[in-house]
């Protein structure tokens, strides 16, 4: 079932080759930027791994993964949700040292996810990873390192404007940051997005924390696999849409499990029979480095800065038939 929105009065600023150029754009003016102001550096990444590795990102827990039979190798494969698990294993891998780190395209799959203006089941995104010392692992250092992703994103939306007379989208490089239990007890009778649409609205851009475990209403402000970020550690980089008139995550990020935090949230999540796998194992005997990392939403990004109403106008995808005939009507152009 189609839930897609159309804004009221919506036409795009960008004709189809303006809006390929301004991708193009985006995409490397960001990621250069991105790279300097963490001290990443490129690498290759996977677009599958094996099921026994238990590096696949499990996200909430329930999303089936693409799979598929390798006979070479006589294991199951799966195309990979995120690259969480793997980056850490590479900083460990390709020797980086505290205070440098790694980035990577990740291209994923998420046959599960539902169809809107803001999810597709492919999903694009800049992954990065980096090491830190374990006195970094404090909720200072992770809205600092927030604050230069802001300050990237908003110096790419400066450059997109002197690049393209066209463009009309403004941001707010000032950062609010505040707790998922702060901002259920501003608004405890909303529902957690609606929570996020009153804050960003208010602030426009916003670091929202400590996403996975409960609140003292029972429940977590959203679901987070218990396996890589540290659930007190952790946050979203939501920006206020103006066009959807809601928040609009642009990236989820954290500092990393330690064997501690792990333990805890493995137990707590009831997944205890992860312990097994060799990312876990070594995790929990302390024997890959501190990290903090996140991913970057590329379709996101694009679709934010050049104001559109779907991210089919900034990605190729597959759309069920009432969206693709609701966008013809209202003039959105799916690529």
């Amino acid at each position: 079932m189609s839930k897609l929105f159309i804004p009221e009065n919506y036409v795009s600023s960008y004709d189809v080759y303006r809006t390929q150029k301004a991708i193009s754009f985006i995409k490397r003016t960001f990621q250069d930027n991105l790279a300097s102001a963490l001290n990443l550096k490129r690498v290759s990444a996977p677009l599958f791994v094996t099921e026994s590795s238990g590096l696949n990102d499990n996200l909430n827990g329930t999303e089936r993964p693409v799979s598929f039979d390798v006979p070479a190798v006589g294991e199951c494969a799966e195309v990979v949700h995120s690259l969480a698990k793997w980056k850490r294993m590479a900083l460990k891998e390709y020797h980086f040292y505290v205070g440098n780190g790694l980035y990577t395209d990740m291209n994923a799959i998420r046959r599960d996810e539902e169809l809107d203006n803001i999810h597709s089941i492919y999903v694009d995104q800049w992954d990065w990873e980096k090491v830190i010392t374990r006195e970094e692992r404090t909720l200072d250092y992770l809205i600092s390192t927030a604050e230069k992703i802001v300050e990237v994103i908003c110096d790419t939306n400066d450059a997109l404007h002197r690049e393209f007379p066209e463009h009309n989208v403004t941001l707010n490089r000032k950062l609010f940051a505040i707790t998922s239990q702060e901002l259920e007890d501003m608004y405890p009778s909303l529902t957690s997005k609606e929570r996020e649409d009153a804050i960003t609205r208010e602030h426009e851009t916003v670091l929202l924390m400590q996403i996975g475990g409960k609140l003292k209403s029972g429940k977590p402000h959203d679901g987070r696999a218990p396996d890589y970020d540290d659930w007190q550690l952790n946050g979203d980089i939501l920006f206020y849409n103006e066009v959807l008139g809601h928040a609009f995550e642009i990236s989820s990020m954290g500092i990393r499990v330690d064997e501690v935090s792990l333990d805890k949230q493995l137990t707590e999540r009831g997944c205890n029979d992860r312990r097994a796998l060799p990312f876990h194992s070594m995790l929990l005997r302390g024997e890959l480095p501190l990290s903090v990392g996140g991913g970057i939403g590329q379709s996101r990004l694009c679709m934010l800065m050049l104001g559109c109403a779907h991210i089919g106008e900034v990605q190729s995808s597959i759309w069920d038939k009432d969206t693709i005939e609701g966008c013809k009507k209202a003039g959105i152009r799916l690529l």
